[in-house]
């Protein structure tokens, strides 16, 4: 049996994995900042080993198709029941971030590019469309912070651990971004994959499967946010729409 002692250290330690598995994330996030872009990384979307098309797809859609089974199986409440019977609760989201973002670093480091390009723009339109870019991600990691950054990384846990507090999800909100659609992290991406000044058919590749990634997780998250929330989720999900905004002059609450 441990003891008080023991249990401390233990606790201090994953609070210390958790911060490292944090850590990790920003890195391999501001890297995909530059890779999506092609601009400011050793290696961007349209760098690499060139290949014949058949080969770079077969690879670039099996990696994404890694980071896609890992992102959905780790998320399903069946497996997190299961996985913490190895791992402790207090680092099962922190170990999700660290495969997550090993995952993501995989796929910047294998990518092979695809020749051919649907479009370059350049000058003010090409200017419009990086900054289009980059407020995808402003969109993406602000909804982080509408809910809890720190739960949705692993740091809450693993520090009430700590503490010895009793973790406790956190509440439904409808706060922010959340008031005009369901997944503004989500859509945020979205934004992202096909915003580029410069769109390769290697980013076609790339833009087309993770969105369908992304349609796809939505219908599993939100089974699973039935499940849990039960008539109050449902509720909003008939006022809120998903990923598109009906209309921002309208507050979605008045409906």
């Amino acid at each position: 049996m441990a003891t008080p002692r023991s249990a401390r250290v233990g606790a201090l330690v994953w609070l210390c994995y958790a911060v490292a598995g944090y850590l990790l994330m920003l890195a391999v996030t501001g890297y995909a900042i530059g890779f999506f872009a092609g601009v400011g990384v050793p290696k961007g979307i349209d760098d690499g080993v060139r290949s014949p098309w058949p080969l770079a797809v077969a690879i670039d859609a099996g990696l994404l198709l890694l980071f896609a089974v890992q992102h959905t199986v780790m998320a399903r409440p069946w497996f997190k029941r299961r996985w913490t019977r190895v791992v402790p609760a207090p680092a099962e989201r922190a170990t999700f971030v660290v495969a997550a973002s090993l995952a993501l670093a995989l796929m910047f480091w294998l990518w092979r590019p695809v020749r051919g390009t649907v479009w370059h723009l350049s000058g003010a339109a090409g200017a419009v469309l990086g900054a289009v870019y980059l407020a995808g991600w402003a969109v993406a990691l602000s909804a982080t912070f509408m809910v809890s950054h720190a739960d949705l990384f692993g740091l809450r846990q693993a520090y009430l651990h700590w503490r010895g507090i009793a973790y406790r999800p956190p509440a439904f909100t409808e706060r922010g971004l959340f008031r005009w659609i369901r997944h503004p992290l989500m859509a945020g991406f979205v934004v992202v994959f096909w915003v580029a000044p410069v769109m390769t058919l290697g980013h076609v590749l790339l833009a087309a499967l993770a969105t369908g990634y992304i349609l796809a997780g939505i219908r599993f998250e939100e089974r699973d946010l039935r499940r849990e929330l039960g008539e109050a989720y449902r509720g909003y999900a008939a006022r809120v729409p998903a990923l598109i905004p009906r209309q921002l002059s309208r507050d979605p609450r008045q409906e």
